[in-house]
């Protein structure tokens, strides 16, 4: 008796859903471009757009508009804004006030982070919010309060010339001080999280103290975000107009944003002047994000790995 076999079903080949993405296609990726690029053009316009005014003589643009092609291209209204206005002393002021504001406000909100991101307590997050707050408070609310008390809070002779935090440059560093510290403190915390806290536990038990632990390990691991920080703070210690137009009285003291009104005349505004001053005063931020690009750009990241 022989013993039958029965060959085995032949299987059903299924095919599979696919998992890879779809490359994508060129149109896609073009159409991209063109949407950046129109965006990037927009923003463009207003800076084009000054250039062109600044380059022109006012009697060109009183003549024949601001719309029509320029009879006359020069360099006049640059000389004349920057001997105009007194540029070379607001400069100086904006460089007197920047420096120390930008370093205060690292070393400051540097010391806060630490603290908080170091060391376990009870109220680690409650102060870390604290900090956090006061950038959320519009500097609008809070001038009438300040103004009261930089005119109570008086300052030595070499401080200032009218023995007051009111109409000092003194007075100008401790609000952007104060002001910014909050910001700085939140992305130095987060940022100190991401270094090992074995590196502080190895310093301790070789007798390391807190401050040498502060100043010798620490800081120097926060390099990258110290640099990303300087550049977005003396971008904006620089551009600041509200602060020192509403606590500084002097003229003299006020400054290089505040220049802009010496070119403004009583009978008479010449636009393309101001578009000149506008752009003399932007060179200097300019040349600060063309220096320091990378860290602006990692700045705008950084910390964010661990909250």
């Amino acid at each position: 008796m022989t013993a039958t076999v029965t060959p085995p079903a032949p299987r059903s080949h299924t095919p599979l859903p696919p998992t890879a993405e779809a490359p994508r296609g060129p149109k896609r990726e073009t159409g991209r471009h063109l949407m950046l690029s129109g965006i990037a053009l927009l923003w463009l316009v207003p800076l084009l757009w000054a250039v062109y005014t600044s380059l022109r003589p006012y009697s060109d643009t009183a003549k024949h508009g601001y719309l029509s092609w320029p009879r006359g291209i020069g360099l006049e209204n640059f000389a004349d804004a920057w001997s105009q206005s007194g540029m070379p002393r607001f400069f100086w002021n904006s460089v007197l006030i920047t420096i120390p504001a930008v370093l205060g406000t690292l070393l400051f909100a540097a010391a806060v982070a630490f603290f908080v991101s170091r060391f376990d307590f009870r109220w680690n997050i409650a102060l870390l919010i604290l900090f956090t707050a006061g950038n959320l408070i519009p500097a609008q609310v809070l001038i009438t309060p300040l103004y009261r008390l930089y005119l109570l809070v008086p300052l030595p002779s070499w401080m200032s010339d009218s023995l007051l935090v009111y109409n000092s440059l003194w007075g100008i560093i401790f609000i952007h001080i104060a002001y910014q510290c909050g910001f700085c403190t939140f992305v130095l915390s987060n940022y100190m999280k991401t270094i090992p806290k074995e590196i502080s536990e190895a310093a301790l038990v070789d007798g390391a103290p807190v401050w040498r632990q502060f100043f010798q390990i620490v800081l120097p691991l926060c390099r990258p975000a110290f640099a990303a920080l300087a550049t977005l703070e003396s971008i904006w210690i620089y551009n600041d107009f509200f602060w020192s137009l509403t606590l500084i009285e002097t003229g003299d003291k006020r400054p290089i944003t505040s220049a802009l009104a010496n070119l403004e005349g009583q009978y008479f505004t010449n636009p393309n002047l101001i578009a000149a001053g506008a752009l003399l005063t932007a060179i200097p931020t300019l040349l600060v994000y063309f220096a320091l690009q990378r860290q602006f750009i990692s700045g705008l990241t950084i910390g964010s790995g661990k909250g």
